[in-house]
């Protein structure tokens, strides 16, 4: 029985300004947004326009304080084309949190604190 990735879930304490990150680091699009009907809930889900893959930003109503990410060991990597052209942007948004210049790796933090991984396409 095949299994196909279909989306991976983020919650948010702010929903616009987390699709305006993933608009302008990564340009993902917001492909499919629901609005819970008695406000509890936001889902905005974003993709890259070339795979089926989608993140899903969830914004909940009534959540108080920021979400805790533990270690932060889990994280989304995405390839970019141009690595050198990610990285001169991320750079200039201020996004990067970690090098590994061994590995030819760099990991961006959005504005909740999840670790995007960048990696060059090879």
């Amino acid at each position: 029985m095949p299994f196909q990735i279909n989306h991976t879930n983020l919650n948010v304490k702010d929903l616009n300004q987390s699709v305006a990150f993933y608009e302008k680091a990564l340009d993902l699009k917001v492909v499919k947004r629901k609005e819970a009907q008695d406000g509890s809930f936001i889902l905005a889900f974003l993709g890259d326009g070339k795979t089926s893959g989608q993140i899903e930003l969830t914004w909940l109503k009534d959540k108080e304080g920021l979400y805790d990410l533990g270690d932060n060991e889990t994280h989304i990597a995405f390839i970019a084309d141009n690595f050198d052209e990610a990285y001169a942007r991320h750079k200039e948004m201020g996004c990067i949190c970690f090098e590994n210049k061994k590995m030819g790796i760099y990991f961006i933090e959005d504005p909740d604190g999840y670790w995007l991984e960048i990696i060059p396409s090879r």
